[in-house]
């Protein structure tokens, strides 16, 4: 047995990708699309028709209708595939405004329910700011599943959860990506790898506090560097995956050894947190490194909406 499919014993596989040409070969449970990888499918040859099927349908709806369009049309192609959920992101432009973002994720699932898909198929994805958590917790009291993406601290995880948000997605990859860079020169690759993944270590945190103190949220492992992070997050809630891991993982027939368990989290010294708006800004600013990697993110979500939203305008 190959380790994706290792794997998916004890951990729900989900594969990280706008490209669902590509995901049937891998048979995973769920999908996750976001801004960028949208842009980059309908770059391709492949997927210009879903695009401009949704411009032709809208031509005199705003920009930001048709861009939903394309994105529940990504969405509604990823589920013929998956047996389970696809997750769908609000646009990263309106991370610190909570009324907007709770009408845009309405706005989604309603636009998927014409379409024929149950609620329950769609995660509505949505920045780890405050506001952003905030709009989970009125989405969540409607029915309406979140996943909490731009995830980079204990104390976001900790909001979501009391916020009770379906899923986070802690970014394991762009966690490592700053403390590698911030280290420099002193960067010590074989002391900061498996376990002692910096990303790795924030995950693995996050999911023994859930586990702990019964958080019914689920931990996604998220932006993935190399199959060594998959391979110690091995037993996470759910892990999503780009296409060319899942490959790797599924060249190696190595047993893979469960690193993550919630048994052995109940035993785990640690005690309960709770965070309010102004200990959990607080928090979030004392740590340097989800604060640049939050405010990168959403940079760079906004400028490929941006670019999308120009193809648009471009076609009308």
């Amino acid at each position: 047995m190959n380790q994706l499919e290792q794997l998916k014993q004890f951990t729900t596989v989900v594969a990280d990708s706008g490209d669902f040409k590509q995901l049937a070969q891998y048979t995973p449970r769920d999908a996750t699309t976001n801004p960028s990888l949208i842009l980059k499918a309908v770059l391709k040859p492949d997927y210009a028709p879903l695009l401009q099927a949704a411009v032709a349908a809208n031509r005199n709806q705003p920009t930001d209708a048709i861009v939903d369009d394309v994105l529940v049309r990504f969405g509604l192609e990823i589920l013929k595939i998956v047996p389970g959920r696809v997750s769908t992101e609000v646009d990263a432009r309106l991370s610190f405004d909570t009324a907007a973002s709770v009408a845009r994720g309405q706005r989604l699932i309603a636009m998927y329910e014409d379409a024929g898909i149950p609620r329950e198929r769609v995660l509505i994805k949505l920045a780890s700011t405050w506001e952003g958590i905030q709009a989970a917790c009125a989405l969540q009291h409607e029915g309406i599943f979140c996943n909490m993406t731009l995830l980079f601290s204990f104390c976001q995880a900790v909001a979501c959860g009391e916020a009770g948000a379906t899923l986070i997605s802690p970014f394991v990859g762009r966690i490592y990506d700053w403390y590698k860079k911030s280290a420099g020169s002193a960067w010590n690759e074989a002391a900061n790898t498996l376990a002692d993944d910096p990303g790795v270590k924030s995950v693995a945190r996050i999911y023994t506090y859930y586990k702990k103190f019964g958080v019914e949220t689920e931990v996604m492992g998220a932006s993935f560097r190399n199959i060594g992070q998959i391979q110690a997050l091995a037993g996470c809630d759910l892990l999503t995956i780009a296409p060319d891991l899942m490959a790797q993982l599924q060249a190696l027939d190595a047993p893979l050894a469960r690193a993550l368990d919630p048994q052995a989290a109940q035993a785990a010294p640690i005690h309960a947190s709770s965070f309010n708006e102004a200990n959990f800004r607080y928090a979030l600013n004392d740590d340097a490194m989800a604060t640049e990697k939050l405010a990168e993110g959403i940079r760079g979500f906004a400028v490929d909406a941006g670019k999308l939203d120009a193809m648009i305008e471009g076609m009308k």
